[in-house]
């Protein structure tokens, strides 16, 4: 499948997800709908960013030889990125398959209204993609090994991320 097929499927899995399972939830911002945003090919698969009127996550879409690495649902790896090390969860949905995500916002009532959702999603993008000025960071993209990669480049925050701190310390909790 083509990545913008699969973008696209997924796209329409969390909209369905959207209409069937969280109809009537209090945690849906109304002024929010589900995108896939800024999907491009990253080594086994896709990565982008999931908007949903309930959250936002940075989203592994793996590839049919990527597939083995990503452990079973609710099982969790480190991903390396040139600003740093993430940690994803790996879940299933039947139409999609198995895939990875880490959170960035849930849930989504700070956003106003879905373009400022989306403007966000792409500086989140931009910044994951940005390389950590720090000496302590290495070449990025693909799995971490465990443990040294946590060792040598600390993790970075979601809001970190968020704010272009990167190589800095979180000033929040």
């Amino acid at each position: 499948m083509s990545g913008e097929g699969s973008a696209a499927l997924l796209q329409a899995v969390f909209e369905h997800i959207r209409q069937e399972r969280m109809a009537d939830m209090p945690m849906l911002n109304p002024a929010l709908r589900v995108e896939a945003v800024g999907f491009a090919p990253w080594h086994d698969g896709l990565l982008g960013i999931l908007i949903t009127p309930w959250f936002m996550n940075l989203m592994h879409l793996p590839g049919e030889q990527g597939l083995a690495a990503v452990p079973a649902p609710g099982g969790k790896r480190q991903l390396v990125f040139p600003s740093g090390v993430y940690e994803f969860i790996s879940a299933q949905e039947e139409r999609l398959g198995r895939y990875e995500m880490c959170s960035l916002f849930s849930p989504m009532f700070d956003f106003p209204d879905h373009a400022t959702a989306v403007a966000t999603a792409h500086e989140a993008l931009v910044g994951l993609m940005t390389p950590d000025p720090s000496p302590a960071a290495g070449e990025g993209g693909g799995e971490a090994p465990a443990p040294a990669a946590e060792e040598a480049r600390p993790a970075i925050s979601r809001r970190d991320l968020l704010r272009g701190s990167f190589g800095r310390p979180s000033r929040e909790p």
